[in-house]
């Protein structure tokens, strides 16, 4: 009991800290396929959920959802909510559909884009502006975000541009309902775009 309760001890401790992945942790990875149901029941005491995908090898811990029951005092979040800007939420959006494209057309796992493709995809999506360095450093900065999320993983490169994979687990946070009302978020966002490119135009001319 006491050696399972160390290994245990081992497995939370990681996903307590971040999202666990099969590539390049195999050992973690097989404790987890083999104490999943203990760690379940593990982390639920702290009010938390595991996430586990095979298939797409990750796993991760989310809050468990309050409890309608006003009677139930809901517990402190050990895991913050996070607040995401427009241009963020939307380059996610639009990695998501890449990768939804990606694994319709072919059987490689792993996709991988140049800095340029990156911001090619949200820069077709922003106001023009005269200013395209400040743009794209703008971009930048909505990529080091994402990279700091988890959702991208920058490779290391010897020469050549910068590269970037789309780590899979985004996939659990873009769902494919989602993913079906795309074009309609894209089309409020554009139209937010141009409504704040407006009113910039019109101070101007103030």
């Amino acid at each position: 009991m006491e050696e399972e309760t160390a290994s245990l001890s081992t497995l939370v401790i990681p996903l307590l800290k971040g999202v666990i992945y099969r590539e390049g942790n195999e050992r973690l990875w097989g404790d987890l396929l083999n104490l999943h149901p203990q760690a379940r029941d593990y982390i639920s005491v702290l009010g938390l959920e595991l996430v586990l995908d095979e298939a797409e090898g990750y796993a991760f811990l989310k809050s468990r959802p309050e409890s309608a029951d006003p009677g139930v005092t809901p517990l402190p979040r050990l895991i913050a909510r996070r607040s995401l800007s427009f241009p963020v939420s939307l380059l996610l959006a639009l990695l998501r559909k890449k990768l939804a494209e990606f694994d319709a057309g072919g059987d490689d796992t792993r996709l991988v884009l140049s800095r340029e493709e990156i911001v090619e995809l949200l820069r077709v999506f922003l106001p023009d502006s005269s200013n395209e360095t400040r743009i794209v450093d703008q971009i930048e900065n909505h990529i080091n975000k994402i990279v700091e999320l988890g959702f991208l993983r920058r490779l290391k490169t010897s020469s050549g541009p910068a590269s970037f994979e789309v780590r899979r687990i985004l996939k659990a946070f873009v769902d494919a309902q989602w993913l079906a009302d795309f074009d309609q978020r894209l089309a409020d966002y554009q139209a937010q775009c141009s409504g704040v490119e407006g009113r910039a135009e019109d101070t101007a001319n103030d």
